[in-house]
């Protein structure tokens, strides 16, 4: 009887100290964050819901409520002005409009990226997804190493023997718009065109044909649409995965990043297996990332789980935010005629009755340039970026500490009178080749070193897509629809944009 007494009085004084030490490292860590607090509370910037949760929980309202999180930041940047902080927990974000600070910040190669943010996306609920790809590499070496494989695949010599499959996959959906108007049923444009946008990622980065418009089954745009899910859920949701409810979305999304590392290293070995025989093999991105890995001497085990951290990129960035971008362009063409019509008359004196694009045609087709640069200041796909500020500065007047993260929102300066004369007006005259060039308040694809590689891609894809859709159909916006922005880490039409589709009176003569 003794001994369970003394096992127990031990037992009883190891949970208390085991409290003590509890309590201690609490109120420890309660310090720090009021160290903190100190630290950075002479930045302006909105009350805090609470000492330790900060700005989080009205981060996860907006989130909830269905309403737009970058619309609350626009809305604390006016009244906070060009720099305000973020707090949640231990860590401070600092929202910046400052373009002399963007243009520092952005421009410099020794600002890196969040490590909060891009190390979240490592792996996707115990799943590695994006790794240390081009988008989420945070040490520079690493990520200069892998640009110098990327560059050759997107120089512009390389992008305009594109245009082939770009014009392919644009006629796929150009005969699946004619059946929607011979059928005179209503066409989801977001839907399609994703389709679009993936069939030429696949094509011209892995020389896979998925051929997804006539093959509705396949398992990738769900899994990719599970993979942005899941990435705003880990960004903005830190409490997510406690929840036993969201057990299931969590699986789905663990096996929707399974499903695209699977396929790519699957695609990756057939590839270099047909290289390493002597095979004819296309001559895509994939064999020029090769091609490249070998010239460079990198094939180690770490370079061959990039290159599938890549491919995840690729895959889904590469396809999802032209899709987004073609999708809010004929929503807005569909709420402004007259801008359509101008549109339309460029196509026709441009391309006319042409049935392939041509590489040269682009140029040309300033107008439509004006356009998606328009429709990107107003729904830029890729809301932002961010930068780990490491010193000490100044940025509009405030002593900036280093050891914080800088947030720069291409959505909430674009949308800011101060830079954007009425900002909610579709007006693409603002692009006009003689108009005053923004000043460091416009970046859909991000600026400096670490910009978007694939940005001309992405515009040479969506301009072939738009001539050739507007030189065939006409095309309405079915009344009573929603152009709410929804937010799926990145932006598209929360309606899908639907429309009804007939031919245009030459394209059927």
């Amino acid at each position: 009887m003794a001994v369970y007494q003394a096992a127990a009085t031990l037992v009883a004084h190891l949970l208390f100290y085991l409290l003590c030490a509890v309590v201690i490292a609490f109120v420890g860590y309660c310090l720090y964050v009021w160290y903190i607090h100190k630290k950075y509370d002479h930045i302006p910037g909105p009350p805090r819901d609470s000492f330790l949760l900060g700005h989080t929980r009205a981060f996860m309202e907006e989130m909830k409520s269905d309403r737009l999180v970058h619309d609350k930041m626009l809305e604390w940047t006016e009244m906070y002005g060009p720099i305000y902080r973020l707090n949640s927990f231990h860590n401070v974000s600092l929202v910046v409009t400052c373009p002399e600070a963007t243009k520092e910040i952005l421009m410099s190669p020794k600002y890196i990226k969040d490590p909060a943010v891009y190390k979240r996306l490592f792996h996707l609920f115990g799943r590695r997804f994006m790794g240390h790809g081009l988008v989420t590499a945070v040490d520079h070496d690493i990520w200069y190493r892998q640009r110098r494989i990327m560059d050759p695949a997107f120089s512009s010599s390389y992008l305009r023997g594109l245009m082939g499959t770009f014009n392919e996959k644009a006629e796929s959906l150009m005969e699946k718009l004619g059946e929607i108007a011979e059928d005179q049923s209503t066409a989801t444009m977001h839907k399609l065109v994703n389709c679009v946008t993936l069939d030429v990622i696949c094509k011209v980065a892995f020389g896979v044909d998925l051929d997804l418009l006539n093959n509705p089954q396949s398992p990738f745009p769900h899994a990719v649409e599970l993979c942005l899910q899941g990435m705003i859920h880990c960004l903005r949701d830190p409490f997510f995965t406690f929840f036993p409810k969201n057990k299931k979305k969590v699986q789905e999304i663990r096996d929707a990043v399974d499903l695209l590392r699977t396929t790519g290293a699957k695609w990756i070995n057939e590839r270099k297996s047909a290289v390493e025989s002597g095979e004819d093999v296309p001559k895509d991105i994939l064999t020029q990332i090769l091609k490249s890995a070998e010239e460079l001497q990198v094939n180690d085990k770490e370079d061959n789980e990039r290159m599938l951290d890549n491919f995840v990129t690729f895959f889904i960035a590469g396809q999802e935010t032209t899709a987004n971008q073609i999708s809010f362009v004929l929503m807005e063409l569909g709420r402004h005629p007259e801008i359509l019509n101008r549109l339309k008359e460029e196509v026709d004196e441009v391309i006319g009755t042409k049935h392939e694009i041509q590489y040269d045609d682009l140029g040309k087709l300033t107008y439509l340039s004006q356009v998606l640069k328009e429709t990107l200041r107003m729904y830029p796909t890729a809301s932002g970026t961010s930068r780990w500020l490491h010193e000490d500065t100044v940025i509009s007047g405030f002593k900036v500490p280093g050891g914080c993260a800088v947030l720069f929102s291409s959505y909430v300066a674009s949308r800011m009178d101060k830079f954007f004369k009425d900002p909610l007006k579709f007006d693409p005259e603002r692009f006009d080749p003689s108009a005053a060039k923004p000043y460091f308040c416009y970046f859909p694809f991000a600026l400096g070193p670490r910009s978007c590689l694939g940005q001309v891609f992405s515009q040479m894809e969506a301009k072939v897509v738009l001539a050739k859709l507007l030189q065939r159909f006409e095309f309405s916006l079915v009344p009573g629809q929603s152009f709410k922005i929804k937010d799926t880490g990145t932006l598209r039409p929360e309606s899908g944009v639907l429309c009804k589709i007939k031919y245009c009176a030459q394209s059927r003569s």
